[in-house]
């Protein structure tokens, strides 16, 4: 049974067609500048690449193209789309209407488009993607997958704003949570390795990149996250700018006669590491090489790992404890630098890193970077996304 997975943005497609009797990757790629003179897809199978430059007007045409490039003679992998069992769709917000993957209905799409309004820049690409999908593969099942959904089982306590109640009900202002998808494949990939049953493990994932979210998981369930009502909101990160007191908003309109959507678009993409560096908002330009002859680079990093290090220890007083650290996603799984200043110094929370062992992680596996004595496990845990959509679609339509 072949499952195909697909993630829209507002100008991209990417893809992978999995294999879920083995869960191989038998294909994927990437539908890049959408409505943009210049499209082009790039297609990967059998460690062979292929572009095709065409114009791509809207998504209804890259899906077109990435059906085409599965099926072509020349480096296709199905014969036919009946081949295809179904299609899982990554979908970012549910708000509360989902707390779990479901069958795609009219319904479904319908409740997707009245929470534009809370992911304006997310959502829309993702419908657009899923309406694609069914005028090209109209008798395909498909599943949407939501980012929002393992966070669902947050506590009030957590999820719930310092503002009137009934704003919340009425505007549903509060917590959600991102990188759902990413936050629950590494955890079930912690309980596997830890080897011990869900109910008895304290969980702190840190998803680590360009944007960045930390969980707490408690038997196996979020229990808090750093995100909220939007990504803005939790570390700093490659150019949001992360916590900060709503009052600035008010200086930011006054001294730099910002519009409210002004404030927004500064916070959202002129803050975190690329405006507390003034370099870039790339880890990798940050750490590499000479970076840190830069004084301000050092400095961008280590406020990200010094905001790491906050979250793990609130998230251990919310859960009475932690019996594991996974560093996750592009930062968490490659920068040994941010992984180690955001563990070290916290003997008191049992939490002992081996530098020897962080410096020399094997990447693309899991490995276990605590010291011996350490009496909570640092692991680093590849993440991998499609497979949960995949796995998730698999679910839903039973097949």
């Amino acid at each position: 049974m072949k499952i195909l997975v697909i993630n829209a943005g507002s100008s991209s497609l990417k893809y992978q067609l999995i294999d879920m009797q083995k869960e191989n990757v038998i294909a994927k790629g990437q539908c890049e500048r959408i409505g943009i003179k210049g499209s082009l897809l790039t297609h990967k199978n059998n460690g062979k690449e292929f572009i095709f430059k065409k114009d791509m007007p809207n998504h209804v045409i890259a899906i077109q193209m990435v059906l085409e490039a599965l099926t072509s003679k020349e480096c296709g992998v199905v014969k036919n789309m009946e081949e295809i069992s179904a299609v899982g769709h990554r979908v970012v917000h549910g708000a509360e209407d989902y707390n779990s993957s479901v069958l795609i209905t009219p319904d479904v799409i319908k409740c997707c488009k009245e929470n534009i309004e809370l992911a304006p820049l997310h959502n829309p690409p993702n419908i657009m993607g899923i309406e694609a999908c069914k005028k090209a593969m109209p008798n395909t099942p498909m599943v949407g997958v939501f980012d929002t959904a393992f966070h669902s089982t947050m506590p009030e306590v957590a999820y719930l704003y310092g503002i009137p109640y009934e704003d919340y009900k009425q505007l549903r202002i509060r917590r959600y949570g991102f990188h759902g998808t990413s936050h629950m494949f590494v955890t079930g990939e912690a309980i596997r390795y830890l080897d011990k049953p869900a109910d008895q493990l304290k969980i702190i994932t840190c998803h680590l990149g360009n944007g960045s979210s930390i969980t707490a998981v408690k038997n196996g369930k979020c229990v808090d996250t750093s995100m909220g009502f939007t990504p803005l909101e939790g570390l700093p990160m490659g150019t949001r700018c992360g916590n900060i007191d709503a009052a600035v908003v008010e200086t930011l309109c006054n001294k730099k006669d910002f519009t409210i959507n002004e404030t927004l678009n500064y916070l959202n993409k002129k803050c975190g590491m690329l405006g507390l560096s003034g370099v870039s908002s790339d880890f990798r330009d940050l750490t590499m090489g000479n970076a840190f002859d830069n004084p301000r680079n050092k400095l961008a990093v280590d406020i990200f790992a010094y905001s790491i290090k906050n979250y793990i220890g609130r998230y251990a007083a919310v859960m009475n404890g932690c019996d594991c650290i996974v560093f996750t996603a592009g930062v968490g799984e490659n920068t040994p630098y941010v992984r180690y200043n955001a563990c070290v110094d916290m003997e008191y929370l049992g939490v002992k890193i081996d530098k020897d062992k962080n410096e020399n992680c094997p990447r693309g596996e899991i490995a276990d970077i605590s010291a011996k004595d350490s009496k909570v496990k640092i692991l680093v845990i590849p993440t991998n996304e499609e497979l949960v959509i995949a796995r998730e679609t698999k679910r839903i339509v039973n097949i």
